[in-house]
């Protein structure tokens, strides 16, 4: 099993990149175009054709893998692998010209998550893990922060309206350096010891496939923001949350967000 999952870490970080090389020749382009998709978020061109490059070389390389992505119709393959795309994460950030959205791809099984990657295009920066291989940036071994206190702790989220409004005070009060750097960017933030937390309330499971085993690979913890750890492949749309820690603050965390 490990030489099927170092196989597929490579492999998994190659089309990353190789998608995220793509939406770079349409980043900040005076021509690019944006469309409103029924659920009234954006998708661009870039999007679209990274996706479709991801998809088009697992088929060749893998045909009976399942294939589940935002852009496409889900593909369902015989083999237990299903490959999780995000070609775009942060296409709010990307059409405004704001530099750190990222390309994601998982392969999970029947256990969940068991390769994750955020790429991050305009850094020319990958953060990589397997379960049971470790998280690895750039080709080097990471771990997250050993800070273990939320006073003082960076805590990111892609958006502080996702939050109630107590959740909000209590974080408020908690002593944490509430910033914004969010999207996957958060959890590749903490996988690396960046900072100590990424909190989204609202999300997808394309936006959250990669990050159980990027952080429990890189020593930190995530779970929704109740403290539930099993990853919702099949959950529909904006119907789960993320909460990823350096682990010593996650509990904290999750009292934070339960606060009434």
């Amino acid at each position: 099993m490990s030489d099927l999952i170092e196989t597929l870490m490579s492999e998994a970080s190659e089309l990353a990149q190789a998608a995220g090389a793509v939406t770079l020749e349409a980043f900040r382009a005076s021509a690019l175009s944006v469309e409103i998709k029924a659920d009234g978020t954006e998708v661009t061109s870039a999007d679209r054709d990274a996706e479709h490059l991801i998809r088009e070389e697992i088929k060749l390389r893998y045909p009976d893998h399942s294939i589940l992505g935002e852009e496409e119709d889900d593909l369902i393959g015989d083999a237990n692998l299903t490959w999780i795309v995000d070609p775009i994460d942060g296409t709010k950030g990307f059409v405004r010209g704001v530099p750190l959205y990222t390309t994601l791809l998982a392969v999970a099984d029947e256990l969940g998550p068991m390769v994750g990657v955020i790429h991050v295009p305009v850094l020319g920066s990958t953060l990589v893990a397997g379960r049971g291989m470790g998280c690895w940036l750039d080709g080097k071994r990471c771990k997250v922060s050993d800070r273990n206190n939320l006073n003082g702790a960076l805590v990111n989220t892609s958006s502080y309206e996702t939050f109630s409004s107590s959740a909000l005070l209590a974080l408020k009060a908690s002593g944490a350096q509430m910033r914004a750097w969010g999207d996957a960017f958060g959890y590749y933030l903490v996988a690396t010891g960046r900072s100590e937390a990424m909190i989204d309330p609202v999300c997808s499971p394309w936006d959250l496939a990669p990050m159980p085993v990027i952080l429990e690979e890189a020593g930190g913890q995530f779970s929704n923001i109740e403290g539930g750890g099993s990853f919702q492949l099949d959950a529909p749309p904006d119907s789960i949350s993320g909460l990823g820690t350096n682990r010593s603050i996650h509990n904290d965390l999750i009292e934070v967000m339960g606060s009434q």
